[in-house]
């Protein structure tokens, strides 16, 4: 007995616990996963604009998170009531185009292969997937109307009073439950570390494919501009995978409306893209150890998408640099060369 009390007050011991702990927690409270990642996803970024919009221009904090969060739901409800039945009608559109193109027989055996190779792998599956969520979310507006904006009223209500529920929290840290409350504290500012920076950097960069490649789109004479950005938005929040999965329907669609030249294109404007991101916008955005091998990349994305959905194909990564940072696996190369800068 006296041993299993040593044992449990030792820091590692005690701090796995209270991570399996966390975990069940969220394990039973899975219903309302939409909204509490939701509300922590908008929390940080919008905290993050705040900062660099405060940072900027001498302007009172609360001033600024009620300007920001008028011109957001501003545009939001803009985009609801002008936009969104394009977009529902354009990705409908894209739906069937793409379903029609990829049932039908063709002649060229080429084409035929790529067909039958994708049936026969797990792409076909992440692209039935990705589809069917931006179908079903953007036609079930309603539910997904109330988690956003729920979600942007707690952010709202955090940001507005984030010193004052930061020096309320840490009253618990001289409370009966302190040791709880360090090991919450600990786990904390580890996910805010790794999961929102990760967070962040795919929100920036999908921004900036999907503005990128919606123009090459529109150069190239593609139809449903919108949904097709809406898709490639999403898909952009996918690592490494989602550049192949937006691949698929790009090219069905090329194919269909230009012909082999077209296909052609598409891939060189996905290559270039492609490149900017890995070479420039991930060294920028992404701290060195987030570069993870592509095999750990996919076995994330597989495993996550199995257990999580297509949630899991959004967050997966950051919760496993989330728990990487948890166990200290770090770049030691890249720790190296900050400690000689």
């Amino acid at each position: 007995m006296d041993v299993l009390l040593m044992l449990i007050q030792k820091k590692s011991v005690k701090r796995i616990i209270i991570f399996a702990l966390i975990a069940v927690v969220l394990y039973f409270l899975r219903s309302m996963i939409n909204l509490i990642l939701l509300t922590f996803i908008f929390t940080f970024l919008m905290d993050r604009l705040v900062n660099f919009v405060t940072d900027k221009i001498p302007i009172n904090r609360k001033l600024t998170v009620v300007i920001v969060y008028c011109l957001i739901v501003g545009l939001l409800s803009l985009g609801i009531v002008k936009y969104l039945p394009v977009i529902i009608s354009e990705i409908s559109q894209l739906v069937k185009q793409v379903t029609t193109f990829y049932t039908q027989p063709h002649n060229n055996k080429v084409l035929n292969y790529v067909v039958n190779m994708i049936n026969s792998s797990k792409i076909s599956s992440y692209l039935e997937h990705g589809v069917t969520f931006v179908f079903t979310y953007f036609t079930g507006i309603g539910k997904v109307f109330v988690q956003v904006l729920m979600s942007i009223l707690l952010s709202l209500f955090f940001l507005l009073e984030k010193k004052r529920l930061i020096d309320f929290t840490k009253r618990f840290k001289h409370s009966k439950i302190a040791a709880f409350y360090n090991e919450i504290e600990f786990f904390a500012e580890k996910f805010i570390r790794s999961f929102g920076k990760v967070i962040e950097a795919q929100f920036i960069i999908a921004i900036v494919n999907t503005v990128l490649t919606t123009i090459a789109l529109s150069i190239m004479h593609f139809p449903q501009l919108f949904g097709l950005a809406i898709l490639i938005f999403f898909l952009g929040l996918i690592p490494v995978a989602g550049v192949i999965i937006g691949f698929i329907p790009l090219s069905l669609i090329g194919y269909s409306i230009g012909g082999v030249m077209l296909v052609v294109y598409v891939i060189i404007t996905i290559l270039v893209i492609h490149a900017l991101e890995t070479y420039i916008l991930n060294p920028k955005l992404m701290s060195s150890k987030t570069n993870l091998p592509i095999f750990y990349t996919f076995m994330v994305l597989i495993f996550s998408e199995h257990f999580f959905g297509v949630w899991g194909l959004i967050v997966g990564i950051p919760i496993f640099m989330f728990l990487l940072d948890v166990l200290d696996v770090t770049n030691k190369d890249h720790e190296i060369k900050e400690e000689i800068k």
